[in-house]
């Protein structure tokens, strides 16, 4: 029977088919690196001496509008644990439904927001019937991959990080249900920081923690909270992640290499997070807010052992030496590293303004007060997820535009469409000339992530969630239009009248530029001297590019792109320049220890 027996959590070490195990994982998103690159990401895992692989599953991906259910290509989970169990590896999944991982409201869908009671990760019955309904059709995909089933999957996490939540004392029960009757029988376990372990264990299910450094005694809380049982670091951080307008985050490799000596030294078993970073491409970025609201860049690089582009570093090196002393089996030969290249810089040729696009928008509606990008009746009534919504009405005076920090999160202020401000949380009043005659007042406001971690998660409607008002008096009559910027608008708009750039362009615009490649290859997309926007390659979005940093290029991986012409077409807001670079090699700006920073922002 043994043999069959999977993972076991009955004495201080963990065993597998009867024998003792040590779990040395990292964590990769399929969802973040292009599936052509599982394969090369996963075997560069292995090679480190890892022996599991952790992957966090994205509802909002999965379930982009009630009841349609996306599980292929780039969304093919269950390919993705299979290939990993092909290569030799172990599986633990983290299915949420709540991830966190600096993603888009955690992962949860944006159409739960249209509930104006909505209390997510708690029990209320608007939450729990719409998880109900996404594990009737994610758990039937992962039962059969169960260990029990001769799959690769060892364990299964119970949420993720409720402690620091815990709004139900009920809710992890439900989750913990919600897995086993729908027939998971692996190993069920929680993962929580040091303060959040008091409030998130739940019976029956192995507590684990996460940690960078072990000044705060966070292991040894766990052991004594959990005594005779195994010890494990869920989420051993190896860098951490970045936000706009601040330096780009690094941990010092050697420090790494020492802490990770010393928990494998004590038997304490260990998941990178994150081993591959990779990218949030599109508009998946989530947010920060304790106090103050912080959108997270594209770009997910991490400081992690592989790079962004999956390139080896010196953490890497030096952890498969390390590695290798605890390992039974010898060392695999690494995977060559992927090439990349410089291409010339491609000259913008033609443009087209935002306001000429707007023919192009998925939706167009009007009413008298303003409606967050939620509740437009988008999507089939699933309301606008992504991109930016521009509010439109007529003003007949000048005075105090105020917003009353109802913009989320920032917006563009144009009166016959002249940019006069912009708003945000920090500014949320604008100036408007006085005149009499009739006159367009356009906000153009961008979601710019959802916050995935802390209090705020409950308050994540965006666009305007509110009146505006014009000295004092709120305004009406607003038209809307949902300019979410999917791959279709992006193709409806190559039908529309384009202008060469020789003449001046009006901001905002799109403006695009060919390509030429022979051999496609990894690059990354640089734009000195333009000012912030979206860039799309071949109608995909690769990201947000700001001038404020860190992130200064976007990653481009080679298989977006054809022999031939492909196209670049970037949304900028304020001010573009005559050429888009292409790069060998990332750039993310001014750096700055983690160890530096106060830990006010946890994972």
């Amino acid at each position: 029977m043994s043999a069959r027996e999977g993972l076991r959590a009955d004495s201080t070490h963990f065993t597998l088919r009867g024998e003792p195990f040590l779990i040395l994982g990292g964590s990769i998103h399929y969802f973040r690196v292009h599936r052509a690159y599982w394969r090369d990401r996963l075997l560069k895992l292995k090679a480190c001496g890892l022996n599991t692989l952790t992957t966090y599953v994205p509802w909002n991906l999965h379930e982009p509008e009630r009841g349609v259910y996306m599980f292929q290509e780039q969304l093919d989970m269950e390919a993705y644990i299979r290939l990993a169990g092909e290569l030799g590896l172990w599986v633990i999944l983290r299915p949420g439904p709540y991830i966190c991982a600096e993603w888009d409201l955690g992962g949860l869908p944006s159409w739960l927001l249209q509930d104006k009671k909505m209390k997510l990760r708690t029990t209320y019955s608007g939450f729990t019937n719409a998880v109900n309904s996404y594990f009737d059709n994610l758990i039937p995909r992962i039962t059969p991959l169960q260990f029990k089933n001769g799959g690769p999957i060892i364990a299964v996490q119970v949420e993720n990080e409720y402690g620091s939540y815990a709004k139900d004392e009920q809710y992890l029960s439900f989750i913990k249900e919600a897995l086993l009757s729908r027939g998971i029988s692996e190993l069920l376990l929680t993962s929580d920081n040091h303060e959040g372990l008091k409030c998130g264990g739940v019976d029956g299910v192995l507590q684990t923690v996460n940690l960078q450094r072990l000044s705060s005694g966070d292991v040894q809380h766990l052991a004594e909270l959990q005594p005779k049982k195994p010890l494990m670091v869920m989420e051993y951080w190896s860098g951490w992640f970045d936000v706009w307008g601040e330096p780009h985050h690094v941990f010092p490799a050697q420090e790494m290499i020492s802490i990770v000596r010393e928990l494998l030294d004590r038997g304490i078993s260990i998941n990178f997070y994150m081993f591959h970073g990779g990218t949030s491409f599109g508009f998946m970025n989530g947010a920060v807010d304790l106090g103050t609201y912080k959108p997270q860049t594209s770009s997910y690089d991490y400081d992690a052992p592989l790079t962004e582009s999956g390139d080896y570093t010196s953490k890497y090196h030096l952890l498969r030496n390390l590695l290798s002393t605890y390992n039974k089996e010898p060392k695999s030969e690494l995977p060559a590293v992927q090439s990349r290249k410089a291409y010339e810089p491609v000259v913008v040729s033609h443009y087209i303004s935002l306001w000429e696009s707007l023919q192009c928008a998925e939706t167009h509606f009007r009413a008298d007060d303003p409606i967050s990008m939620e509740n437009l009746p988008a999507n089939h009534n699933n309301g606008q997820s992504y991109g930016y919504t521009l509010y439109q009405t007529d003003i007949y005076s000048g005075g105090e535009l105020n917003s009353r920090n109802h913009v989320r999160d920032r917006a563009l202020v144009f009166i016959d469409r002249e940019l006069i401000g912009v708003l945000d949380y920090r500014t949320q009043k604008v100036k408007i000339s006085q005149s009499k005659s009739e006159r367009t007042l356009s906000l153009l406001v961008e979601n710019c992530g959802r916050v995935n971690y802390g209090p705020a998660l409950d308050n994540q409607q965006k666009g305007l969630v509110g009146d505006i008002t014009l000295d004092d008096v709120p305004l009406k009559k607003f038209s809307m239009y949902c300019l979410d910027m999917k791959t279709s608008f992006i193709n409806r708009l190559q039908s529309q009248k384009w202008m060469s750039v020789g003449m001046k362009p009006t901001y905002p615009a799109f403006f695009k530029g060919t390509l030429v490649v022979e051999q496609p290859t990894d690059t990354f997309v640089k734009l000195p001297n333009w000012s912030k926007g979206v860039v799309f390659v071949n109608g995909q979005n690769l990201g947000r590019h700001w001038s404020v940093g860190p992130q200064k290029a976007l990653y481009l991986p080679g298989p977006w792109l054809r022999s031939g012409d492909n196209e670049i077409v970037v949304f900028e807001e304020l001010k573009a320049a005559e050429t888009i670079h292409l790069a060998e090699n990332p750039e993310y700006g001014k750096t700055v220890d983690v160890s530096t920073q106060l830990f006010c922002t946890l994972l």
